[in-house]
């Protein structure tokens, strides 16, 4: 089953919005937020604009050292805590540190990721896609739900429009048979859509919204797998190595990428809406047939509650047979 909420509210907001246009007249001051990845490409400009905002930013880091350096001056290196999403003892540890502290959480925004990347699996066999975006993420959503109160907390995780690429491979998961590094990313960032369709379905009497986003096309250190020659093959880069016309007139700004983000943490337009996908500071549209079916819309594969409560039960199950 789809949502019926999944259709645009008309935000007034659109593809090249800027943070400070989505938060004018928000207050975040007295809010916790916390940012996976918060401390580069558009995951940086999201905790920065959240600060901004009056809010206080945890931003938990898998390279500590690297993330201190990229926030000095906006965020407090208390708040810079140890995670890995890749290694799930990692990511309870961290849940059961957050949590033991007493703290609170309003804004939860899963951000972090990796792309296309060769074929890497974890140390307990999993495809490192699925594990970082998908697995990891899970972890410390469902455990943090227990730090987040029933008065309007919410929950962002970033899909892509590359879900579109592939639903969940319920027969290989991890791709052990045969792996196709785009085939598993589009996996990933369906999973990270079906985590907030599943969440809303859980908390809906808890008062916790949820919404998974495709922020847009942003050159940012997710790129870093990618040789310049598929980038140039993608249409991203002209053969010089310069961003493409397409590019140009498409991609967006880091800064305008956090946006939609931010606008699904803190829009008051979305009071009354959970559970669904948003692209370009909006509800998103269910993908229709064109030629920008690629590009626009969502697949209703991953915005599906039958395939939300499915893969929470295969992650549940997967998780279970570590102990």
């Amino acid at each position: 089953m789809i949502s019926e909420q999944q259709k645009p509210v008309d935000s007034g907001f659109g593809a090249k919005s800027e943070p400070a246009e989505v938060l004018k007249d928000i207050d975040l001051e007295g809010k916790v937020a916390m940012v996976t990845g918060g401390y580069s490409g558009i995951g940086l400009e999201t905790t920065r604009a959240l600060k901004e905002a009056g809010a206080r930013v945890i931003v938990p880091a898998r390279r500590k050292d690297v993330a201190k350096s990229a926030l000095s001056g906006i965020v407090e290196s208390e708040d810079i805590l140890n995670l890995d999403l890749a290694d799930p003892s990692s990511a309870q540890s961290f849940v059961n540190e957050f949590v033991d502290s007493g703290m609170s959480l309003d804004i939860l925004i899963n951000n972090a990721a990796v792309m296309a990347c060769p074929q890497m699996p974890t140390k307990e066999g999993w495809d490192l896609q699925f594990a970082v975006n998908h697995i990891g993420h899970f972890i410390i959503t469902k455990g943090l739900l227990r730090a987040m109160s029933s008065s309007g907390s919410r929950i962002v995780t970033l899909s892509s429009t590359g879900h579109k690429l592939s639903g969940i491979q319920w027969e290989d998961v991890h791709f052990e048979e045969s792996y196709d590094k785009w085939k598993a990313y589009g996996q990933s960032k369906t999973a990270a859509s079906l985590l907030a369709v599943e969440i809303s379905e859980r908390m809906k009497d808890e008062g916790i919204k949820t919404y998974s986003v495709h922020p847009g096309g942003i050159f940012t250190p997710l790129q870093r797998h990618l040789e310049k020659e598929e980038m140039i093959a993608l249409g991203w880069l002209g053969e010089d190595g310069e961003l493409s016309e397409m590019a140009a007139a498409n991609f967006k700004s880091p800064t305008q990428g956090a946006s939609t983000s931010l606008w699904c943490a803190t829009s008051p337009m979305l009071e009354e809406v959970s559970g669904v996908y948003c692209e370009n500071c909006d509800v998103a549209v269910r993908q229709e047939d064109g030629p920008m079916a690629r590009y626009i819309g969502v697949a209703d594969w991953a915005v599906d509650t039958d395939e939300a409560a499915k893969l929470w039960d295969l992650t549940e199950h997967t998780l279970s047979s570590l102990n």
